[in-house]
C-alpha cells in the first residue's frame, strides 16, 4: 500500500472534492470510495466524503493495492522521447486516443503502454494501468508523460498542481492578433447545452489560464505558442475560440468545415519540463513539429 500526506489549502472544502482536486488521476467517485472504506484520516479521525476541511489540516490517504483492469496490451508503435524506471514520455501522433472509452475500446495509448511497460504501472486510481498524468486530445500531437509507479505519479501530480510541470504547445490560430503576446484568464466548464463540449463559464467553470505569444504572422492566420498554467479539457481550443481566434482545423470550436484534409486542429505539444521524481533534477524535453504541421505552415505562407 501507498500512504500519501496532503495539506488542505483552504477552509470549507469537502473531503472528496479536496482529494479529487489535489491527487491527479483520482476521480471524485474513486475518492468517495476510499473515504467510505476508511482509507482517509485527518488527525487520526476517519473522514467522510462530506466532512469539511480547514486550511492547514493534515490529511492521510492510504491507497490500496490496485486491481488489474480488463485492458489488453497491444503492440502499437510508440515514439518514446524519454524513459527510465519512473516515467515515460511519448510523442503522441494525431489520431491516437489516450484512454479507452466508448467508441474507442482499444488501440489507445494506454493499450500501447501496457504492452511496452509490462508490470511497470501506476495504480493511483485503484486500477493497475499506466499512470497518465495529463491528457491531450486525440487530434492533438506531441509530448505526454506517464508514471510507472505511484510515487512518481503523485510527485508529478503535485507538480501539475503547483505549475512546476510546464507544457508548451504550438498552434495555428485563425485571424491576426493585434498584440504580440497575452494571457487569457477565463474559467472553463462543461457546455450548458452540448455536454460533449467545453465552454468559458464564469459561474460554474474552473480556473483556466493560458499564456500565448506570436511566433509568426501569415495572411489570415497566426502561428502561436501557448503555455498552460492550468490543464482544463480543451483549454487552448476553448480559450482561443473565446477571443475570436479558433484553431485552424478545429471543427468543434471553429469552422465546421475541415481544413484541407486535416484530421483535426493544428495543435502540437512541443515542450515538456518537469522535476524528476527520484533525482529531483530538472528534465526538459522537446519534439519537433510534425510534417503535417510544417506543410500547413508552408500552405498558409503561400
Amino acid at each position: 500500500m501507498t500512504q500519501v500526506t496532503l495539506t488542505a489549502d483552504k477552509t470549507g472544502e469537502r473531503a472528496d472534492a479536496f482529494l479529487a482536486r489535489c491527487v491527479e488521476g483520482l476521480t471524485r467517485s474513486a475518492a468517495q470510495r476510499l473515504l467510505e472504506e476508511g482509507a482517509v484520516t485527518c488527525y487520526s479521525k476517519i473522514l467522510k466524503k462530506n466532512d469539511k476541511l480547514n486550511e492547514g489540516d493534515t490529511v492521510i490517504l492510504v491507497l490500496p493495492e490496485p486491481e488489474v483492469v480488463d485492458i489488453k496490451p497491444q503492440n502499437i508503435p510508440l515514439d518514446v522521447v524519454y524513459e527510465d524506471e519512473d516515467v515515460i514520455v511519448v510523442n503522441k501522433p494525431v489520431g491516437l486516443v489516450v484512454h479507452p472509452a466508448p467508441g474507442h475500446p482499444d488501440g489507445t495509448l494506454v493499450n500501447a503502454l501496457l504492452y511496452h511497460c509490462g508490470d511497470s504501472l501506476s495504480g493511483i486510481n485503484g486500477e493497475l494501468r499506466p499512470g497518465i498524468v495529463h491528457r491531450i486530445d486525440r487530434d492533438t500531437s506531441g509530448l505526454i508523460i506517464a508514471a510507472k509507479n505511484d510515487r512518481a505519479h503523485l510527485a508529478l501530480a503535485q507538480q501539475l498542481q503547483d505549475h512546476s510541470l510546464a507544457r508548451v504547445y504550438e498552434a495555428i490560430a485563425v485571424g491576426n492578433f493585434r498584440e504580440d503576446e497575452g494571457t487569457i484568464c477565463a474559467p472553463i466548464g462543461r457546455h450548458p447545452i452540448d455536454r460533449k463540449k467545453m465552454a468559458v463559464d464564469h459561474k460554474n467553470g474552473r480556473e483556466a489560464v493560458t499564456h500565448w505569444k506570436v511566433l509568426a504572422r501569415y495572411p489570415g492566420y497566426t502561428h502561436i505558442e501557448c503555455r498552460l498554467e492550468t490543464g482544463r479539457t480543451h483549454q487552448i481550443r476553448v480559450h482561443m475560440a473565446s477571443v475570436g481566434h479558433p484553431l485552424l482545423g478545429d471543427v468543434v470550436y471553429g469552422n465546421k468545415k475541415p481544413y484541407g484534409g486535416l484530421a483535426g486542429q493544428c495543435l502540437h505539444a512541443r515542450k515538456l519540463k518537469f522535476v524528476h521524481p527520484s533525482t529531483q533534477k530538472l528534465v526538459e524535453l522537446e519534439c519537433p513539429l510534425p510534417d503535417w504541421f510544417e506543410q500547413v505552415l508552408k500552405k498558409i505562407n503561400r
